[in-house]
């Protein structure tokens, strides 16, 4: 379960509003020049770019004979809708895969792609209201990357975000969330989410003898 402590409700109004996103505006102000200075990169257009932001609920192991049980098709819709302000769509799986109870032509997963300001609210709010509340919480995977710089993460439930009451959802679920990156490597990447707020994992220090 999530913590029930206290979040900090100005971010959470201003990272809802619909103005110009202040995480897009640290990474124009604050992080670009840093790309330049520290990494050597003068063309902004060979900066990497966080393009969009996809986050992914599996629902196929719930599966009730050809259909996703209504509770939770209808809690996973409202999370997502709720959380991204953007109506999920619905994806069925391309084949069958019996150790997952997958099956061909059956809704398997409920997706969200943000791209824009839209996605800029959605990870102000992520990193700097939602990370913070998982239970025992010590950082993020940094070594979650692939070669051109797309990072993933995992959430396992729904409660981590402020605007989820989980006094009022029946069903409990996590998600997967994908940042695609275009001109990037896992060291470019891995820098610019760090300067955004990512909360990675700290390395551990080394004890003495």
């Amino acid at each position: 379960m999530a913590k029930k402590d206290k979040f900090d409700q100005a971010v959470l109004d201003e990272a809802m509003q619909p103005n110009t996103p202040r995480l897009k505006t640290q990474f124009e102000q604050d992080v670009l020049p840093k790309l330049t200075s520290e990494h050597g990169i003068g063309n902004r257009n060979a900066m990497p770019k966080l393009e969009k932001v996809t986050i992914n609920v599996n629902v196929g192991r719930h599966l009730d004979g050809t259909k996703v049980p209504t509770n939770v098709r209808e809690a996973v819709i409202h999370t997502l809708t709720t959380i991204t302000g953007q109506k999920p769509v619905a994806i069925a799986a391309k084949k069958s895969v019996s150790n997952f109870k997958v099956r061909e032509g059956y809704e398997t997963a409920f997706k969200v792609t943000l791209r824009r300001d839209r996605m800029w609210h959605f990870v102000d709010r992520l990193f700097n209201l939602a990370a913070p509340r998982i239970k025992d919480f010590r950082g993020l995977n940094d070594k979650a990357f692939d070669r051109q710089g797309s990072y993933s993460m995992g959430l396992t439930e729904q409660g981590v975000f402020p605007e989820i009451n989980m006094a009022e959802q029946g069903f409990t679920h996590g998600m997967n969330i994908n940042f695609s990156f275009s001109n990037s490597n896992p060291e470019l990447s891995k820098f610019v989410l760090a300067e955004l707020g990512l909360p990675f994992k700290k390395p551990a220090k080394n004890k003495k003898n």
